[in-house]
């Protein structure tokens, strides 16, 4: 599984952050970044909460 932060909705709230830092950290340009190429099964609840807490909606989580 993957994690696809869209920029173009991003707005830098760092929700994601707050609840999985070790998936998203929050650079210079007020957006949040995706750490982990490829999610591990342990952080995907943590991953999946970020994306519900999202209030842009801009995280998606894909399937390989």
């Amino acid at each position: 599984m993957k994690v696809v932060v869209d920029h173009n909705l991003c707005e830098g709230n760092g929700r994601c952050v707050e609840v999985a830092p070790q998936v998203f950290e929050l650079r210079d340009d007020d957006r949040s970044y995706v750490l982990l190429e490829n999610l591990p099964q342990d952080l995907r609840a943590k991953a999946e909460l970020a994306t519900t807490l999202c209030p842009r909606q801009a995280i998606r989580l894909v399937e390989d």
